[in-house]
């Protein structure tokens, strides 16, 4: 766990001392303002579904920004290779890589508490949906955070690893909107694997085992993913 920490915490360091950090932080504070107060002023509803609803259509685009160089870079500039001669295991680079952007991810999201707080002081809130829609997007950028790191460590592109990830995390998200194009039996089958779906249910403030399972599975084959790619180019 010790060599987890320390390269969480170069991670954590690189993130914050880049100005592509705080771009993507302002872009993703803009739009998401924006998916909220547009709803309250336009609309007149004082609540945070349209917010929730619109989340993971943003981390497609967000998370895959956030996590094309964690390996991408450093493959193309030789760094791995020397980072993989100091005590530290696969296992220990991709845990802590993957636990920093969790936590980047978690710091921009931060900020957008204070749309709740904003409700609630105008209105009522329900606090089920808004707990339920927190967690559900804590599980969502973790699993496509998982996925970010899979996509950057098959190529030494950062472009190319941002775009095959984007296209993986809106396949996800909008593969449920499009099961009139596969065969009926197969319907449950691939609604199932909507990240959107399990999202949208969590976003309820009903926490089902198998919301949970299938986020946490997803991270996981992600991560084994990336252990095979990176053990491969020993």
């Amino acid at each position: 766990m010790h060599q987890v920490i320390h390269i969480l915490n170069k991670e954590l360091k690189d993130y914050f001392i880049s100005p592509i950090a705080y771009i993507v932080i302002s872009a993703f504070l803009v739009v998401t303002g924006w998916f909220f107060f547009s709803t309250f002023f336009l609309y007149n509803q004082a609540d945070m579904r349209f917010f929730f609803s619109l989340l993971p259509i943003t981390f497609s685009f967000i998370i895959p920004a956030i996590t094309m160089r964690l390996f991408s870079e450093e493959l193309n500039i030789g760094s791995y290779e020397i980072l993989l001669t100091l005590p530290v295991t696969h296992r220990d680079i991709i845990i802590g890589k993957f636990l920093a952007s969790v936590i980047f991810i978690s710091t921009a999201l931060a900020p957008t508490l204070s749309y709740p707080v904003f409700i609630a002081f105008l209105g009522d809130l329900d606090l089920g949906p808004v707990i339920g829609g927190y967690v559900g997007a804590i599980l969502l950028g973790a699993t496509y955070t998982a996925i970010g790191l899979f996509t950057s460590s098959l190529t030494r592109n950062q472009i190319i690893a941002f775009i095959v990830s984007m296209i993986i995390c809106f396949t996800l998200t909008l593969i449920d909107k499009m099961l009139f194009f596969f065969p009926r039996m197969l319907l449950d089958i691939i609604g199932y694997m909507g990240a959107d779906f399990h999202f949208k249910n969590i976003a309820r403030g009903i926490i089902d085992s198998r919301d949970i399972l299938y986020f946490l599975s997803i991270s996981f084959i992600s991560l084994y993913c990336t252990h095979i790619v990176l053990k491969g180019k020993e």
